[in-house]
């Protein structure tokens, strides 16, 4: 009898953050979040921006390697998904919540990483 396999899942939210943008902040649910092969999963992100138009990004790093670009929200206009995160991972920003949680259907062991969202600074100063 076949029986499905559970990952685990560890994500960590990721703040790009200027001294003038201190009441910009991502937030999450502590911990990790376990899922079933084959199965949907989803990750929170709650944002806070004084920003009009919010830009949230969703990140994958797998063990010993960079964080890799997922996928963009915005406010006013869509975003992307990157090239090999358009089949199964989706992201929908909700600015009545100030939220964009991440959600991976049919889950599988290749998801297991840790995940980042993070919002762009509103305030960018002299770079």
């Amino acid at each position: 009898v076949g029986t499905k396999a559970q990952y685990a899942f560890q994500y960590t939210l990721f703040f790009l953050l200027l001294p003038e943008c201190t009441a910009d902040h991502v937030q999450q649910q502590p911990g990790g979040v376990i899922a079933t092969e084959g199965g949907l999963v989803t990750l929170s992100c709650q944002y806070n921006t004084s920003a009009n138009n919010a830009y949230l990004y969703w990140f994958k790093q797998e063990e010993n390697d960079f964080p890799k670009y997922m996928l963009s929200r915005y406010s006013f206009g869509s975003g992307d998904n990157a090239t090999g995160f358009k089949e199964r991972f989706d992201a929908r920003l909700d600015a009545d919540s100030k939220s964009v949680p991440l959600t991976i259907q049919r889950v599988q062991l290749s998801d297991s990483a840790v995940y980042y969202c993070a919002l762009q600074p509103t305030v960018r100063g002299n770079l």
